[in-house]
């Protein structure tokens, strides 16, 4: 049985007093979600990490999530955050190969598959990223993309660690582009990974692991898109920012 899940991505932003009432807004009003098989999960910049944990799962039904890690558990890797760390800290979550490391940070499908093995190892859950570029959807190269980043991402786990893994697709070509991914082209293509998922590890497994949509998902359009058949949450941006629109995505399933 796959999960509705809301994440909350902070990406580099919010001084800690700015993150700190952001928290104090949004934890008592948790209790009003709608539905409770929510899972709301919220990935703060790194250094505020210990004290998410410490403060978030107490005050409110908030779990915490990691936006990037590092493959290897230990060594001279200056400035890296091993997986092991953050599950040594209590981190469910991390997020790989968000179309921002992919892009800005050089990550290859090989990076994103080995960071992928390390947070499975240590236990947590990896919201694994996959999406087109604009140019690729224009060469109607959407479907090759992304099969080829989901079969890299996913090589050599077993149908035991899928139950670790959630997918999240980012229509790159519709976030700061001026362009906007309609209903439609969100549930064909959450429909075309459960596909390629299923021909990788059987339509159980496929069934079962969540996919989340990680374009410009807002108060105004979330309910539509949580309503399409394959689409089972999403990955926020800025509108995770705001403690309303939050909670109003995560209180936009239907059911």
């Amino acid at each position: 049985m796959r999960k509705n899940i809301v994440a909350g991505n902070w990406k580099m932003n919010l001084q800690p007093a700015e993150g700190a009432a952001l928290v104090q807004e949004l934890c008592p009003q948790t209790e009003t979600l709608q539905h409770s098989g929510v899972t709301l999960i919220v990935c703060p910049p790194l250094i505020y990490t210990a004290w998410a944990l410490s403060d978030w799962q107490r005050e409110g039904r908030i779990e915490v999530g990691a936006q990037n890690c590092y493959h290897e558990a230990s060594g001279a890797y200056t400035g890296e955050v091993s997986a092991a760390m953050l599950a040594n800290l209590g981190v469910g979550y991390c997020i790989v190969g968000h179309s921002e490391r992919r892009s800005l940070f050089g990550e290859t499908d090989e990076v994103v598959r080995r960071k992928t093995e390390a947070v499975v190892a240590q236990e947590m859950t990896a919201i694994v990223c996959c999406g087109e570029t604009l140019d690729e959807r224009e060469k109607g190269q959407e479907k090759a993309v992304v099969a080829r980043q989901l079969r890299e991402a996913l090589r050599g786990m077993s149908n035991e660690q899928m139950k670790q893994i959630v997918i999240a697709y980012e229509p790159v070509w519709a976030i700061g582009t001026g362009k906007t991914a309609t209903t439609a082209q969100a549930q064909e293509m959450h429909a075309f990974i459960r596909s390629v998922l299923a021909e990788l590890f059987g339509s159980e497994t496929a069934q079962n692991t969540s996919i989340l949509y990680g374009g410009s998902c807002k108060p105004e359009n979330a309910a539509e898109l949580f309503a399409c058949e394959d689409v089972d949450g999403g990955l926020i941006g800025g509108a995770s920012l705001n403690a309303p629109d939050f909670l109003a995505i995560a209180n936009s399933f239907q059911h």
